[in-house]
């Protein structure tokens, strides 16, 4: 659903502003704001750059905000939850597993679905995650969203113990590195459809994803917060679909965050959409009608109060 600048005004007037109004004359010119993103060849900080593009100039922030480069997912939900950011980009599968108790965790929106990625060349006899027994994997840096979901899916594929595959800790560009000089075997991803970096290595390393198919009853079974999905042929060249798993990604906040700042900060979101297709492919299913589910992470007042304004405009 594309929102007309009439809702969008709308609902930016009812946070007290108006689109890209001076930061002299914004009652948000003070906020600062720091935005924990992931690795800076991934899509997050991509899609964090953008965010802060868009904020700045849609709430007429004096300052643009800041974007934390971290590992990811869980890096970041610790930074919001020590106050060192005040948004964080996450897996909706990271967040739900610290929602437990009294967590003042909450969402600004969802924004687009991640898809899982075992990333192995095209000459590779690897063919199914169980095959990965012995092989040399990447299995993403400590504290990172990819961690979080190669565990997962190696232990589906019983593959649980840490002698079973020769795991190495890259991010994404020391991921792309080691395939591409034959140092690894194979490399998990958790990104975007398609992801930037991944591209450019297949424009000049033939590459292939394993399919999924023998894993994800087990996965959706005991992790319900994953989808299934299929990665189309030609993505990165590969000539045939291979289904995965998806998981949604939320921009987080905290509880206390002021209402009407968040109320803003998701009306901006859709009133630039365009901009952060530009940094992400994905960004373009940025949808008010799927951007509320966030369940099982609560939504935020403010934004609560935003969708609720879009749904009677």
């Amino acid at each position: 659903m594309e929102l007309t600048r009439r809702q969008v005004l709308r609902a930016l007037g009812a946070a007290g502003l108006i689109t890209a109004i001076p930061a002299c004359g914004s009652r948000f010119a003070q906020v600062r704001l720091r935005i924990a993103t992931g690795g800076t060849a991934g899509e997050y900080f991509r899609l964090g750059r953008a965010l802060a593009q868009v904020w700045q100039e849609q709430l007429g922030l004096a300052t643009e905000p800041a974007v934390l480069p971290t590992n990811g997912s869980p890096a970041n939900v610790t930074l919001l939850a020590t106050g060192s950011a005040d948004v964080a980009v996450s897996q909706l599968d990271v967040a739900a597993d610290r929602i437990a108790g009294a967590s003042s965790l909450r969402a600004l929106a969802a924004v687009y679905n991640d898809a899982l990625q075992i990333v192995v060349p095209a000459r590779s006899p690897i063919r199914a995650v169980a095959a990965l027994r012995g092989a040399r994997v990447s299995v993403g840096p400590e504290n990172s969203g990819v961690t979080y979901v190669a565990q997962r899916v190696l232990a589906a594929a019983g593959l649980a113990e840490p002698d079973d595959v020769r795991r190495s800790r890259l991010d994404l560009a020391g991921s792309v590195a080691a395939l591409r000089a034959g140092d690894i075997d194979a490399f998990f991803w958790v990104g975007a459809l398609p992801t930037t970096t991944v591209t450019d290595l297949a424009a000049t390393v033939p590459v292939r994803l394993l399919d999924l198919e023998p894993v994800l009853d087990t996965l959706r079974i005991r992790y319900p917060v994953y989808a299934p999905g299929t990665v189309l042929a030609g993505t990165y060249r590969i000539p045939d679909p291979v289904a995965t798993l998806l998981v949604r990604n939320v921009l987080l906040v905290d509880a206390g965050l002021d209402a009407d700042l968040v109320q803003a900060l998701t009306g901006a979101l859709f009133a630039d959409q365009q901009r952060l297709a530009d940094a992400t492919a994905a960004a373009r299913t940025v949808d008010p009608r799927s951007a509320i589910l966030t369940q099982p992470v609560p939504l935020h007042d403010g934004a609560l109060r935003w969708f609720s304004a879009d749904a009677m405009a």
